[in-house]
């Protein structure tokens, strides 16, 4: 009898410790999220508040975020090859088009993040011009463009093909900050420029400007920004993944964020600000992270 009950409390002992055993496996199954978290972004006004933005909702989740700042075709190659998380920065349906194309089966498509877009040619107000086809010699025939990586310059530089007008003219690559630096200045002495812009930016609330026609529509109609991550990402990193897929918001919130950055604020201050004043709209894009 004495040998029963001891084995019997043995058992029980035993059971005790495959339960608590698997207690700790199902703890450590849901710990095994990764919790790191590395964004791409190019040093486009738009896409520095957007990825600053959603980097500090995940490192509020408590996640251990990484912004990691690419030139356009390494950004997208990085996240093919799965060396980056995701990326809040696709302009669709024209502008990267190709980058998508090639990449499309190494990549996710998580939607879109923003809608009424707009990429084209841009000029002040004080200019006589108001088409592309309008274009003669105004600002010694150049055009201020951004990174020589960036699928707006390319298609900008081949505008002559389309426009016979533009036949000579020059794009003066440098980056989004030295365009709107330029374009600063140009205005403040009432001179002619021209530079390849896009919205939302907050250049549109700073200045008065306006898009130049573009009859052949090399630039396109509306454009959306659209979010990606690399395959694999849902599986090993949920929360993330569905912060991700669930951010959006609106051109006016974009360019309240730029408007800070611009005036001064460092990026991830201008970030923690806006969230601070839309946590509705914040606790959207987290509703899903268990």
């Amino acid at each position: 009898m004495r040998f029963d009950k001891l084995f019997k409390i043995g058992l029980a002992f035993a059971f005790m410790l495959v339960l608590t055993a698997c207690g700790s496996d199902d703890k450590g199954a849901q710990n095994k999220e990764k919790k790191e978290v590395n964004l791409a972004y190019v040093e486009w006004d738009t896409e520095i508040a957007s990825t600053h933005v959603v980097g500090q909702v995940l490192e509020d989740l408590g996640y251990d975020v990484t912004l990691t700042p690419l030139d356009n075709g390494i950004m997208w190659e990085a996240l093919a090859k799965g060396e980056v998380d995701g990326m809040v920065s696709a302009w669709l349906p024209q502008t990267h088009a190709p980058q998508v194309e090639k990449y499309k089966d190494k990549i996710v498509d998580l939607g879109e993040n923003l809608t009424g877009a707009k990429i084209g040619l841009v000029v002040p107000s004080y200019m006589d011009v108001n088409s592309i086809e309008d274009l003669t010699d105004e600002a010694s025939k150049t055009i201020t463009g951004i990174d020589p990586g960036a699928n707006m310059t390319a298609t900008t530089e081949n505008a002559y093909k389309e426009y016979s007008n533009l036949e000579g003219w020059n794009v003066v690559t440098s980056s989004g900050g030295a365009m709107t630096a330029a374009l600063t200045q140009a205005i403040a002495k009432n001179e002619e420029i021209i530079v390849t812009g896009w919205s939302p930016h907050w250049k549109f609330n700073a200045f008065d400007l306006k898009y130049l026609d573009d009859p052949k529509g090399i630039y396109g109609a509306e454009e959306y920004i659209g979010t990606f991550a690399r395959k694999g990402l849902k599986e090993d990193n949920p929360g993330a993944y569905s912060v991700l897929k669930n951010f959006h918001w609106t051109p006016e919130d974009i360019e309240s964020v730029m408007f800070d950055i611009m005036k001064g604020s460092d990026p991830k201050e201008a970030a923690k600000k806006w969230i601070k004043d839309n946590e509705d709209k914040v606790s959207e894009w987290t509703k899903d992270v268990k």
